[in-house]
């Protein structure tokens, strides 16, 4: 996971679990997760066996021109992904498999932004199962919401094991950097310089001569 409300969005998912494949869909309070709403959703099946927006966020409608409440999941992506995409929604209710994915949207003038989706699943019972989910985009351009999202295509798929969540979580390597003002420490490491102090500087005398 890349974007930090993807990761926060999953975050609080474990955390409901405690432990079990998923937490119950009664368990999600819209209000601990109201800075994530306008980007999230929720998936249903259908009677038809499909996956279809139960409910989603302003921000992903405006996104997609569209209230999505009632369309497919698959809908949102070409005809070459929409496979893929139905397959996913069906590893969230059967398998209870968490997923995420890079996704690229094309609008209707042509433009293109990518998207991170992530796929969690509740425990609705067998007969009506869910699953909780998220598309963000990567960047937020002057035009999104005014140029609508018409169809998109999955670059990256990625099944994630809970139980190692931090192996998914974004890490970057941290680097010391060094002192505003070199310690008295430091400056003892320089055998052989010269040093002085004025107000909140420490002068070192260089070894080049006149």
């Amino acid at each position: 996971m890349k974007q930090k409300s993807t990761v926060a969005l999953f975050q609080y998912w474990d955390r409901l679990r405690s432990g079990r494949t998923a937490p119950k869909r009664t368990e999600i309070e819209p209000a601990d997760i109201k800075t994530m709403l306008a980007d999230t959703f929720i998936l249903e099946r259908d009677l038809r066996g499909d996956a279809v927006f139960r409910l989603a966020g302003t921000r992903l409608c405006a996104a997609f021109g569209r209230e999505l409440k009632g369309f497919a999941f698959a809908s949102l992506f070409g005809h070459a992904d929409q496979g893929m995409a139905a397959e996913l929604a069906r590893g969230g209710f059967a398998r209870k498999a968490v997923s995420v994915a890079i996704v690229q949207g094309m609008t209707r003038q042509g433009r293109t932004l990518e998207f991170e989706l992530l796929l969690l699943p509740l425990d609705s019972g067998s007969e009506s199962p869910r699953a909780l989910g998220s598309i963000c985009p990567f960047d937020k351009p002057f035009w999104l919401g005014a140029d609508p999202v018409v169809e998109c295509a999955i670059a990256t798929t990625r099944v994630i094991d809970p139980a190692r969540e931090a192996a998914f979580l974004p890490t970057e390597a941290l680097l010391a950097a060094p002192p505003l003002v070199p310690s008295d420490e430091n400056l003892a490491s320089q055998e052989g310089a010269r040093r002085r102090r004025f107000r909140h500087l420490v002068v070192i005398d260089g070894g080049r001569g006149e």
